[in-house]
């Protein structure tokens, strides 16, 4: 999915407007008949809607939703508020529609908000004050009646945006804005949507098609994108029936210290959970019983030290190669990432401690394959590329990283990014809170690990893993609660992950 400027998405609609042909108002109503069909499919007739209208299209959306939901027999109470002496067409056209059979409130202080703005248990808020259009902070009346609604306990749900919100850029934490519990965004989502400090404004976010032209979305050009579901599906290869155990690939895993043994495994089983015909785990001697207990499939190849990894590694006979899962940092160890930089003309997976290695050794950098791979918590991205001020920031520090060093970046979190060569910048749309514990990132490291080495392209292995490692943490979550999963949950739900994508 396509995320879009705000201005393209302005162009989007007028172009819709112009080629197929549509009236601008009956654009907005689609968009409204959308919210109202999310809306009625969550909350019953015995809930009473406020609705804080705006003068501008987005009070405009909140009156057409407030229309089709009286005329479906919902408790509806519409405050528009009279922040300025302008107000656009659509908004009038809508005002006067639900004015013909209902009563709004109109006020122009906040004194008069808060006289009319009484809430019960069984309210719902519905903020349509201001929507993408926002090129300033909240203030006066608007920052006021915002202020007011956040006080209140009840849910609220954001049309297009959370009044307030900018929606290509990071607002300043002083910056009045609606804490929304739902927003419901129209056929695109915004970039501010994937920054971290906007979680607490936006909530659980819904993408409602409103048949915006197919013309303009395929030829917009971005280079922000969001991973669905049927972005992974088309991806996945198909097994041959005649296919054997060397059709799938032969990985490399270098990884574990004493203490640290639970890293390599989990790898491990992820790499072979994941698809790859062979794998080969190096580990230090301390390890051999434990991997050759826990992962039988593996073979085994032991260094010559017994804490540590410190052996040089022949490399030829591996499609890929995942180094840094509880590996450490000796200096022995130090060399070891050196010497396979230097070595290996296939793309590596350098995660945990290999990544702390090159953030200590960066010239290094300049000697990486092309399409390595990078799969970096913030604050190991920090130690690689240095301190940001923000996740906006960041994004520009992970981007212009992939550029210069003509690698993949997956930074993980919450909408996990993975930036790309050319500039791309791909978020997941997986995964939950419960995956926020030890040994998940080893996991992951294994899944890519792994469709590398089945000969998926670094990009490809980047999206297939990370939608997929999120996806089976949604299905481990579901079935052990957030609270209670662990990474081992995500190794045994991917098989239910890998049939979701084939339904």
């Amino acid at each position: 999915m396509k995320i879009l400027s705000i201005k393209q998405i302005r162009d989007a609609d007028k172009y819709t407007i112009e080629k197929e042909p549509v009236a601008s108002i009956d654009l907005m109503e689609r968009a409204a008949i959308s919210c109202v069909d999310w809306i009625t499919e969550r909350f019953d007739i015995h809930t009473e809607f406020k609705i804080i209208c705006g003068q501008g299209n987005n009070g405009g959306d909140g009156l057409a939703i407030a229309r089709l939901l009286t005329e479906k027999q919902y408790k509806v109470q519409v405050v528009v508020v009279h922040h300025s002496d302008n107000h656009s067409s659509d908004f009038m056209t809508n005002y006067e529609r639900f004015r013909s059979k209902n009563d709004p409130v109109d006020v122009n202080s906040i004194t008069s908000f808060h006289t009319t703005f009484q809430v019960e248990q069984n309210t719902v808020i519905i903020d349509a004050l201001v929507g993408s259009g926002l090129n300033k902070p909240l203030e006066g009346l608007l920052a006021d009646c915002v202020s007011f609604i956040n006080k209140f306990s009840v849910p609220v749900i954001s049309i297009d945006m959370p009044s307030g919100l900018y929606g290509d850029v990071l607002n300043n934490p002083t910056d009045t804005i609606i804490k929304a519990n739902y927003t419901l965004t129209f056929q695109f989502l915004k970039l501010s949507f994937m920054f971290t400090e906007n979680a607490k404004y936006i909530g659980e976010f819904s993408v409602l098609n409103i048949g915006l032209h197919p013309d303009y979305i395929n030829h917009a050009l971005t280079q922000n994108h969001f991973i669905t579901r049927n972005d992974v599906s088309v991806l996945l290869k198909t097994r041959s029936k005649v296919a054997h155990k060397g059709t799938f690939g032969h990985a490399l895993l270098v990884c574990g210290s004493y203490g640290k043994m639970g890293a390599a495994i989990l790898a491990s089983k992820a790499c072979m959970r994941s698809g790859a015909g062979l794998l080969t785990v190096h580990i230090p001697k301390c390890g051999y019983d434990i991997l050759q207990t826990t992962v039988p499939e593996a073979i085994v190849d032991t260094d010559t030290e017994t804490n540590f990894i410190s052996d040089n590694i022949k490399v030829e006979k591996y499609n890929t190669i995942g180094i840094g899962p509880g590996i450490g940092t000796e200096k022995q160890t130090q060399h070891v990432v050196k010497l396979l930089i230097q070595n290996s003309s296939v793309p590596l997976v350098f995660d945990a401690d290999a990544i702390n290695i090159i953030a200590e050794n960066k010239t290094w950098l300049s000697f990486i394959p092309a399409n390595c791979i990078f799969t970096p918590h913030p604050k190991e991205f920090e130690r690689l590329t240095g301190k940001s001020s923000d996740t906006s920031e960041r994004l520009q520090l992970q981007r212009h990283f992939s550029l210069k060093y003509k690698a993949y970046v997956v930074l993980k979190g919450a909408h996990t990014s993975i930036s790309c060569p050319d500039g791309t910048v791909l978020f997941n749309s997986t995964g939950n809170p419960g995956m926020a514990t030890a040994g998940t990132g080893d996991v992951l490291t294994g899944i890519i690990t792994s469709l590398l080495a089945q000969g998926y392209t670094s990009q490809y292995s980047c999206i297939i893993g990370v939608y997929l490692h999120g996806l089976a943490g949604d299905f481990a979550a579901h079935e052990k609660s957030e609270e209670s999963m662990i990474a081992s949950d995500i190794i045994e739900n991917l098989g239910e992950g890998f049939k979701y994508l084939r339904d």
